[in-house]
């Protein structure tokens, strides 16, 4: 079974929402030092249940909070996505020292990430 692992808020104002997901709940949240213009969030401690995320800048007037799920293989899970009546929306790209990831959504337009990690990942 493949877990969501990430979720992603999207933001006008990255620095403002920041502060007020800081303030409401204590989540930790930091710039990410990689090629996009992101911010991780820590919502706490490894040992306990939950996820961390990110935020990054709106893209699209809409654009809602993202699920990142973890893949094995990136291209397996394109084509069964594919198969089972889904969509790629946003092409497979390489984020560096993080993995391969693709935008797609769901039957009901959901949209979603796949994620096949590796550390390695780097833009050819």
């Amino acid at each position: 079974m493949q877990r969501v692992v990430h979720f992603e808020l999207p933001a006008n104002n990255p620095e403002q929402i920041k502060y007020f997901y800081q303030a409401v709940f204590g989540w930790k949240i930091n710039k990410w030092d990689g090629v996009e213009d992101y911010w991780l969030i820590t919502t706490g401690k490894d040992a306990n249940p939950g996820i961390n995320g990110g935020i990054m800048r709106r893209k699209a007037f809409g654009q809602s909070t993202m699920n990142t799920i973890d893949v094995a293989c990136l291209d397996d899970a394109i084509n069964k996505i594919k198969q089972a009546g889904g969509m790629v929306v946003v092409e497979p790209m390489v984020v560096p020292t993080v993995g391969y990831k693709a935008y797609c959504q769901d039957t009901e337009g959901n949209t979603f990430c796949v994620l096949q990690p590796d550390a390695n990942a780097t833009i050819s």
